[in-house]
């Protein structure tokens, strides 16, 4: 089954199958879930077509903004920090932490592998 340009695996329960579409956590999952009236124990394989076409039109209802349109309008939102010249933009251009964190021993995740500087000497006593 494809949800916003998403397909979705079938041997899953439905909501743990829709987090896989981008934009949908477990709130939205069950919450679409529940505005459409089908059991979020129900596996994907065993929805109907009419259950499907529920499932679609409230998703549609609900106006949120999923995968590509959300990965584009997150994209913008960095362009224009970083256009504007603001401190946050300048972290997402350095690749740094945003949002204040210490970086002298840690944020390993955002700067990438540790590079050791060549002909460093340690100082002996």
């Amino acid at each position: 089954m494809r949800i916003a340009n998403t397909s979705v695996p079938t041997e899953k329960q439905l909501v743990i199958a829709l987090t896989y579409v981008y934009g949908i956590g477990p709130t939205r999952s069950k919450l679409v879930c529940k505005k459409a009236k089908i059991s979020e124990s129900k596996r994907v394989k065993d929805l109907s077509t009419d259950e499907e076409q529920k499932l679609r039109e409230t998703l549609a209802s609900f106006g949120f903004v999923l995968e590509a349109d959300l990965r584009r309008e997150i994209s913008q939102n960095i362009k224009r920090l970083q256009d504007t010249g603001t401190y946050r933009g300048y972290r997402h251009r350095r690749r740094l932490p945003v949002r204040g964190q210490h970086t002298k021993t840690n944020c390993r995740t955002r700067k990438g592998k540790a590079v050791a500087i060549a002909n460093k000497k340690k100082v002996t006593k």
